[in-house]
């Protein structure tokens, strides 16, 4: 089994040392937490049966769990039709991977030849699945949201060439495929999800809300589904019987709202896309694990590609 540094809350992670599993780039990816994951998962009494990630686009961190065996078992919940259509044909559909992986490879990625298939809509599950992954391969940021643009000059000025590793993404996805036994996906709505599952003591649950309750309120140009009602996403994590990691910006507001249930937070540093220093804040019941990290590092496997 995969081991992975963990840094100190104050540490920043360096993501090209974890390994990246997701075929999507996503917007406000989590691949700089997968370290602290880990550490709250093996501070637990017991390895859990159930692992959800109710909100999970690119869903990087549920991906490493699977992979990893961190849980018995991995719950993916994705609202989005588009990135749900992407999950169901690696996951559902018998055959899909290989499908998917082989479209990509193929796909002759010229200017004309993206504007001409993402002008497309309808079509199969399958098809859908492909053009999610084009498209956020392309736009700026990875970003899937209705009017984003498409790369203008990326690495190295090579355009919408900047993030399509055909080769790479293929890999992922056969290498989801080869573990689909481990992961259920459900299309719907994260919160009910949460409660629908809050009295399972031996489910736990990673949080990652779009960011849409703080001032920057960043999620509400970034996702399709950005709106959610926060004060009652924390009204039910408290009733979970299980334990939860949640990750939110770090504003007053949400600070206040996790103290209004009586949880316990902790302001972990990282990068954002642009390189930019800055934190956020993980909220759950008890987060001495992360407080008490002495930052010493267990040996990491090859990263891989770090996009």
């Amino acid at each position: 089994m995969t081991q992975l540094f963990f840094w100190a809350p104050e540490a920043i992670v360096n993501v090209a040392q974890v390994r990246h599993r997701s075929p999507l780039r996503y917007p406000g990816g989590k691949t700089w937490l997968v370290p602290r994951v880990n550490y709250w998962l093996r501070s637990l009494p017991q390895r859990p049966t159930e692992f959800f990630e109710p909100f999970a686009g690119g869903a990087i961190v549920a991906l490493s769990v699977a992979f990893e065996e961190w849980a018995e078992h991995v719950t993916i919940v994705e609202l989005d039709e588009d990135v749900a259509a992407l999950w169901h044909t690696i996951l559902d559909d018998e055959g899909g991977a290989q499908w998917l992986a082989d479209r990509i490879t193929s796909f002759p990625i010229t200017l004309e030849n993206v504007q001409v298939c993402l002008a497309e809509s309808g079509g199969t599950v399958r098809e859908r699945a492909f053009r999610t992954v084009l498209r956020n391969r392309v736009n700026r940021g990875g970003i899937l949201a209705p009017g984003a643009g498409l790369i203008r000059y990326g690495e190295n000025n090579k355009g919408i060439l900047s993030r399509w590793y055909p080769v790479t993404i293929a890999r992922r996805i056969l290498d989801i495929g080869e573990i689909r036994h481990r992961i259920r996906f459900i299309e719907g709505d994260g919160l009910a999800v949460i409660e629908q599952n809050a009295e399972n003591a031996n489910a736990v649950f990673f949080i990652d809300p779009p960011y849409t309750a703080g001032n920057k309120s960043a999620g509400s140009r970034l996702y399709r589904y950005s709106e959610l009602d926060h004060e009652e996403l924390f009204h039910l994590t408290s009733e979970l019987c299980g334990d939860f990691l949640m990750t939110y910006d770090n504003d007053d507001r949400l600070r206040a709202l996790a103290e209004q249930h009586n949880f316990d937070t902790q302001a972990v540093a990282m990068k954002n896309t642009h390189h930019a220093e800055m934190t956020e804040l993980l909220i759950g019941r008890n987060l001495n694990w992360c407080r008490q990290a002495n930052g010493q590092a267990e040996i990491a496997e090859e990263a891989g590609n770090n996009e």
